[in-house]
């Protein structure tokens, strides 16, 4: 294909990390490690929360659900980039660059904005634990996260539909291992500034509601567990928060780094090595951070390995 116009039927290169054969064989191995351990964390996670009847709050609903979205979001990056990694050229249809960018962004987005759920349901807990089962109920916890779910999808179609209608004329190569907007929208040849400023305004709308979400319900937390003279109570209301925290911490922090700063042939190397880190990193490690920091997933955890065991012994005897 030709420096010429990309159109439907048309493909783009994904220009990856390095064209250097032993880089792209360490590359495919540590990327299939960290694809493994994550659909094998996160459906454990769900299979766990599913299985254990004292798994059944709001928490873990949620949780489930974060879950759920994190083997999407990992399913829709790296499947793609392994076989780059082998592939002597590295092309993505225009099709199939759509589709990854399309369920990037409603991974991405509806990620982010059940992290803000999440941090409600433990503002309830902490704050209103009188209220929290009336207040969390089903229904409501149903509609929390399907208004999650309908911002991830709303957003994408904005962010797909205005990126992928431009006339892409000056190179088919994307400077990036997956199908990202900013990336794409360097390649346009016509006049991207209106592109900018709406992807900027919908990812810049998206993360301060949420990170305001977020903060509120964390210093509403923080002024209620200030109040408990215990140092008992301090800590159990503080475990509860740890492990979402961290979460949140390692999403939004390298999320702000990549969309907070002008594009440059220099910051997107940069955004390659860190776009590593919120898509293909993170989803590995929420599972580990929810079982090694919290007490009710470790203990499930004992409880399935428990009847595993007896079942077997039966099996046995």
């Amino acid at each position: 294909m030709s420096e010429g116009n990309v159109s439907m039927g048309s493909d783009f290169i994904l220009v990856g990390f390095t064209d250097q054969y032993t880089f792209q064989m360490l590359s495919f191995l540590f990327f299939s490690a960290i694809y493994i351990f994550t659909i094998v964390g996160n459906l454990g996670m769900i299979l766990l929360i599913r299985t254990d009847s004292r798994l059944h709050t709001p928490m873990y609903f949620f949780l489930s659900h974060l879950s759920l979205i994190d083997i999407c979001y990992s399913s829709t990056i790296v499947p793609k980039t392994l076989v780059n990694f082998l592939a002597g050229k590295k092309t993505i249809s225009f099709a199939g660059c759509t589709t990854q960018f399309f369920f990037f962004a409603v991974c991405a987005t509806t990620e982010g904005y059940l992290l803000a759920v999440m941090a409600y349901d433990r503002y309830v807990a902490v704050c209103k634990p009188l209220l929290y089962t009336v207040v969390m109920s089903q229904k409501v916890c149903e509609g929390l996260l399907a208004g999650a779910y309908f911002m991830g999808v709303m957003s994408a179609v904005i962010h797909t539909t205005s990126i992928f209608h431009l006339p892409f004329c000056r190179s088919h190569k994307i400077n990036h291992f997956f199908c990202d907007g900013p990336p794409i929208l360097t390649l346009a040849c016509s006049d991207t500034h209106f592109n900018e400023t709406l992807l900027f305004a919908v990812v810049g709308f998206n993360v301060l509601l949420t990170t305001a979400f977020i903060l509120a319900s964390y210093l509403s937390v923080l002024a209620t567990v200030l109040t408990i003279h215990s140092a008992g109570g301090r800590c159990k209301a503080f475990s509860t928060c740890a492990s979402h925290l961290a979460t949140v911490t390692l999403y939004y922090g390298s999320t702000l780094f990549i969309y907070s700063r002008p594009s440059s042939s220099t910051s997107q190397d940069q955004d390659k090595v860190v776009s590593v880190l919120y898509s293909v990193t993170i989803p590995m490690l929420n599972p580990l951070i929810y079982s090694m920091r919290n007490k009710e997933v470790k203990e499930a955890l004992r409880r399935t390995r428990g009847r595993n065991i007896l079942q077997i012994c039966k099996l046995l005897i």
